[in-house]
C-alpha cells in the first residue's frame, strides 16, 4: 500500500534543513528526515499497533475530551514512571534512535498524538514545565497527512505568526527559549484529510 504520494495534498516537502531566524527561539526543520518508504511503514504500524486512548482535561472546573487520541511511552527506570505502562516497541525505539543521533540528546519519554481527521487539532499553548523545565528540548516527528503547525510570540504581538506545514516524515526541533516565549497550535481544518500521527520526544524529570 502506498500512502501520501507527492500530490498537492500529500506532499513530503523538499529535502534539507531549515533553521528559522526568529527571536527568542531555536527552531529547526528537516523535511524528509525519514524516507517515503520508512514513513509509510512507521505510519501504518504506529496507527495499527498503538493503544490509542482519549484524553480528558479540566478547564475552569469542567472536564473536556480533547479532539485527538494520545499515547504515552516512558522509560521504566525513569523515577515516577508508570511501571504498568506500555513498553517501547521496535518502531518507537528506531525513531527515537534516529532522533537522538541527530540531536545528540537523550530522550526518555514520547507523547503520540493521533489527529484522525480535520476535526482534530490542538489549540494555542506552551508545553507544561513541571516535569521538563521551562525550556525543554522537544523533538517532533510527523507521519501521515500534512497539517499546519503555527507559532505565535507570547509577548511581542508585532512579530508575525509562523506557519510551518509538517509533512510526512518531517522532523522539527524546538529548543532554547522557544517554549518560554512562543505558543504553538495545530488548527482544525475543513479539508477532507487523512490521519496524522505526531510524536514529541522529551526529557522528563520529576521532582519526587
Amino acid at each position: 500500500m502506498t500512502l501520501f504520494n507527492d500530490t498537492e495534498l500529500f506532499t513530503t516537502g523538499l529535502a534539507g534543513k531549515k533553521v528559522f531566524d526568529i527571536p527568542d527561539s531555536e527552531l529547526i526543520l528537516i523535511d524528509n528526515f525519514f524516507t517515503k518508504e520508512e514513513s509509510d511503514r512507521f505510519y501504518e504500524r504506529l496507527l495499527r499497533k498503538t493503544k490509542w486512548r482519549e484524553y480528558e482535561m479540566e478547564i475552569y472546573d469542567k472536564t473536556y475530551t480533547v479532539p485527538r487520541m494520545i499515547a504515552w511511552y516512558e522509560d521504566k527506570d525513569n523515577p515516577g514512571a508508570d511501571l504498568k505502562g506500555p513498553d517501547w516497541n521496535y518502531e518507537l525505539l528506531t525513531i527515537r534512535g534516529r532522533v537522538e543521533k541527530e540531536t545528540q540528546q537523550d530522550f526518555n519519554t514520547v507523547l503520540l498524538n493521533l489527529y484522525r481527521d480535520g476535526n482534530d487539532g490542538v489549540g494555542w499553548h506552551s508545553d507544561k514545565e513541571h516535569n521538563t523545565g521551562p525550556n525543554p528540548i522537544i523533538a517532533s516527528v510527523t507521519f501521515g497527512e500534512t497539517r499546519m503547525f503555527r507559532l505565535r510570540h507570547k509577548y511581542s504581538k508585532e512579530i508575525p505568526q509562523i506557519e510551518i506545514p509538517l509533512h510526512h516524515g518531517s522532523f522539527l526541533l524546538m529548543a532554547g527559549t522557544t517554549n518560554s516565549f512562543w505558543q504553538h497550535q495545530v488548527p482544525k481544518t475543513a479539508r477532507n484529510v487523512l490521519p496524522r500521527i505526531n510524536l514529541t520526544f522529551r526529557q522528563t524529570h520529576r521532582n519526587l
